[in-house]
Order: C-alpha cells, then structure tokens, then sequence
C-alpha cells in the first residue's frame, strides 16, 4: 500500500493588506520536499509527524511530495501558490512513474487559506487531487480546529479530521488517526460518509480553550458521538472570522462508517447542540487596563495578558503598541512583552550591542490601526540571530527562527523585539536570550491561547484583552462584505448579558 502526502497550510487573514509570497514559505526551510519531509517531521507534533508515525502503525508505504507552510499573513500570490501546488502534483506524478500508482493521499492542511481569487484555498487543494486520484482513491484530511470549512471541500475529501485541542496540541495524534482512517479505507473496512452542518457563529477566541469552560463541554459532546457506532470521527471548527471569504463561521464535520445519512443527521444534531448554547461562546472585548485589574484582584503573578488583535499566529503585524504604552504608563516593573515585530530596532540593537543604551522609534510601523510608534531609550540586555528549538508541547521536536533579535528594557519593562512574525508558542525562545518568563510579574504576549500550553502552568491568571490591532475581537468592525447570511453576535445578538469571569476563564461569558 502506497499513500502519498503534502500540504500548503496557511491562515489567512484577509485584513492585512501584505499578500503571502513564495519567499515567505521558503522562510526557514518553510518548503520540504521528497524525502527530507520523512527527516524533518518524524518525531515531531505536527500532522505530517503523524502521518509518518501512522504509516508505520498500518504498514504502508508514505510516499512524502511536498509540504509548504508559512507565518499566518495577507491573501497568497497566485502564482506562487500554483507553482507551489503544480510542483505538489508534478511530484505526484513523479512518485507514480517511478514506484508505482498510490492507493490514496494523506493531505496536511489548515483550512483558512486563502488565495488572491481562491476564497477556499483548502478546498481548491483537495479538488485537485481529488481530479489527479479519480473517484475511487480516498483522500483524507487534516484541519486545523479554525478553518472556514466549506461544502465543497467536504464533497472531495473522504474525510476530515479536525484537531480537537486548543491549543494545537494534538496535532500528531490527528495524523495517526488519518492514516488509520485512509488505510482501513483502502482495505476495505471502512466506508467514509462525510457530512457539514455550518453555523451562523463567530466563536470568541478565550471561549475556545479546550480545557477549560465551557469549551471542553463541547469536547465531551464530540467524544461522546465518537463512541457511538457507525460514527468513526467528528469535528467541531470555531472558524477563523479574520477572512473575508463566503462561507466564514464556525461547522460540525461528521465522518460515519457507509451512511450518509447518520453523518448529516448527526452533523445537525451536535450543530443545534452548540447553536442552542450560543451564549456560552461569547465574550465581549475586554480592555488591557481592566484586565490587569481583574489580576491585582487576584494578588496571583504572573498575570498574563494575551493581545489576541495583535495575534502574529492569525496574521497580525506584530508591532502594536498599545500594551506597551500601558505598561510604561503604568510604570510596571518585572513586566514582559513577547514579542514585538521590529526589524528596524532589533538591527539598530544588533549593531550597538549587549549593555549599550539606544534610541528607539519601537513598533506601530505597520498600519496607524496598531497604534503610534514608543519613542524612549532602551538599555540592550541581550542579542540574537534568532534560531532555537522549541521545547514545549505544542511543537516540540522542530526548530524556529525569529530573525534578528533583541532583549530590550525599557524603564521596568522587558520587551523581546523580533522580525519573524511567530507567536511565542513556548518560552524557548524568550530563555535562549536569557529571560526567564516565571520571574515576571507581568507579561503580554501576542497570542490568542497557543501560548497556554507552555505558560499556564506558571500564569497567575490569564486574560484575553481587546488592545488596538488589526484583529479585532469586536466582529462588528470586520471587513466581511463577502459573508452571505447574518452571524451572532453580529445581526444575532446574544439573549443574555455577559456573566463575571470564573476560575476557568478570565473573561466574561464563558462560564
């Protein structure tokens, strides 16, 4: 048995006007091809780990072509993406001519990419495999838990797996769970029936973390139908709102075992589960000012602030200012931000060096919605050309660069400028310049709940916060003139005012 993979993964956002180009993919060895897939992804918490890992389980062959991945950013370049995905099937093609016809393919996606005139990237990519492999070879697919799944990505995959952890820890165990499903399929001892019920809903962002409320309530649902017969997987999407494309909003996606019929009916019975409780996954924007009060309550530290419109891990710019503004306002000491995109000063610090002090022009470069840029001196505490391995949960097993770096301090106030656009998925990064995140006081972080993973366990409390950036979390302010039917909390408002915030959640209407 023969399967081949790859993938083009990206998120999306259709707010930032800097498109995705070819030379952002091959960022840090951001293209794989062949077999070095095998080499750098065996071991490692990502889909395509999975797939190796899963081949081995089931006996098969993995016939690796390319995977591509680049830093959540603007619309891709259209020709950069056809080269991309014409080299994927030239591969194809390649692999049949020389070791003989594949069975299948096992694709590593996302599911919010979009492609300058793509709206659904994702499915474009299955549509043609699913042409190259004909009606009878399966495809099975790996999604992120925030894709913007459409119907016809459903109608060309057999099947779709879905993460069922946020953050993204499970990335690995979700590509064994889709190799067993394309090699029992192929075998013969599964029929996948696929099915989407879409719903009319913007998922706030600290409402997702899986474990805790209410999201993991949720979880215990989909785990729950996972164990009735007939039903071989089942995935809930919370939809990624920053994409101006059709089908936007969050999906059920249910996998039945040779009947259509139970995957769509199950699909609709879990889709009015969660519309019925459409409440639980709203919270309203909170401001950082308010946030850090709620964590002085608490006289718990660190307390985190996660600037999710500032969010590099969605596509955000990286260089807000806002927090930081706070911050010095505040006079706050022991206080860190990671990190804050600035290419400009983290060469300026670079060319001074360690101990020196400069004059910073810091941040706010990108777009006026990100705020003025922090015109102070800084003393450079530490530099970097950026390369580490990450060590934490979610992707643990590869290595990252940051781009030229620097430690910066600023008053009480620690900032790690970086110029490669990544969220601060584990504290790695922040230790090989020599900061140590548990003797902070304060920390900011540009992240929506990746960051959970690694800092939970030493946060005091957490709280998602609504500071200046692109990425709003008020879904009224989004540019979404493609959408196609009224959304909550849009046009649907929420039938109850927000709720205080609970040991499980630091932000209201969530409990």
């Amino acid at each position: 048995m023969r399967i081949a993979t790859g993938g083009i993964i990206h998120e999306t956002s259709t707010c930032v006007d800097a498109p995705t180009t070819m030379s952002q993919f091959e960022y840090d060895r951001g293209v794989i091809r062949g077999t070095d897939m095998l080499e750098r992804f065996r071991g490692t918490n990502v889909c395509t780990g999975g797939f190796i890992d899963g081949a081995e389980i089931n006996d098969f062959e993995l016939v690796p072509l390319l995977r591509a991945s680049a830093f959540p950013n603007g619309l891709i370049v259209r020709s950069d993406y056809d080269s991309l995905l014409q080299e994927m099937l030239d591969r194809l093609a390649q692999a049949e001519h020389a070791g003989g016809r594949v069975d299948g393919a096992l694709l590593d996606l996302h599911g919010a990419m979009v492609v300058d005139g793509i709206d659904d990237g994702d499915g474009h990519v299955i549509a043609a495999f699913r042409e190259y492999l004909g009606p009878d070879r399966p495809i099975v697919v790996t999604q992120d838990l925030h894709g913007n799944h459409t119907k016809a990505r459903v109608a060309a995959a057999d099947a779709l797996v879905g993460f069922d952890t946020f953050p993204h820890v499970d990335m690995a165990d979700r590509g064994v769970e889709a190799a067993g499903i394309i090699a029992r399929t192929i075998r013969g001892e599964l029929s996948p029936r696929t099915a989407i019920h879409q719903l009319p809903l913007f998922w706030s962002t600290p409402c997702q973390v899986t474990a805790h409320t209410p999201m993991d309530d949720v979880l215990r649902q989909v785990h729950e139908i996972e164990n009735r017969t007939g039903i071989i997987c089942v995935t809930i999407a919370t939809g990624f709102p920053w994409a101006n494309v059709p089908e936007a909003g969050s999906s059920v996606i249910v996998v039945a075992d040779g009947d259509q019929q139970q995957a769509q009916q199950t699909a609709k019975e879990l889709g009015h589960w969660i519309w019925e409780r459409r409440d639980r996954w709203y919270a309203p924007p909170l401001a950082a000012k308010a946030a850090l009060q709620r964590g002085e309550e608490s006289s718990r530290y660190p307390i985190i602030l996660a600037d999710h419109t500032d969010n590099t891990g969605g596509g955000s710019p990286g260089d807000s200012t806002e927090v930081l503004q706070t911050f010095l306002e505040l006079k706050l000491q022991d206080a860190l931000i990671l990190y804050l995109v600035d290419n400009e000063v983290a060469v300026q610090a670079q060319q001074s060096g360690v101990g020196n002090r400069i004059h910073v022009s810091l941040g706010g470069k990108s777009s006026p919605v990100q705020g003025q840029p922090v015109v102070a001196e800084a003393e450079v505490l530490a530099v970097s050309d950026g390369a580490f391995a990450y060590d934490g949960p979610m992707f643990a097993g590869l290595t990252g660069s940051m781009g030229t770096s620097a430690w910066l301090r600023i008053g009480g106030v620690n900032i790690v400028v970086v110029t490669a656009r990544e969220q601060p998925f584990d504290m790695a990064f922040a230790r090989s310049l020599g900061v140590d995140c548990a003797t902070m006081k304060y920390i900011a972080l540009k992240s929506a709940a990746h960051f959970r993973a690694a800092f939970e366990p030493i946060a005091g409390s957490i709280h998602n916060i609504d500071a200046a950036g692109i990425h709003t979390h008020d879904f009224n302010k989004l540019p979404l003139s493609k959408r196609t039917r009224d959304m909550f909390p849009i046009e649907i408002k929420p039938k109850c005012p927000p709720r205080k915030p609970t040991a499980d959640s630091s932000s209201p209407g969530c409990d």
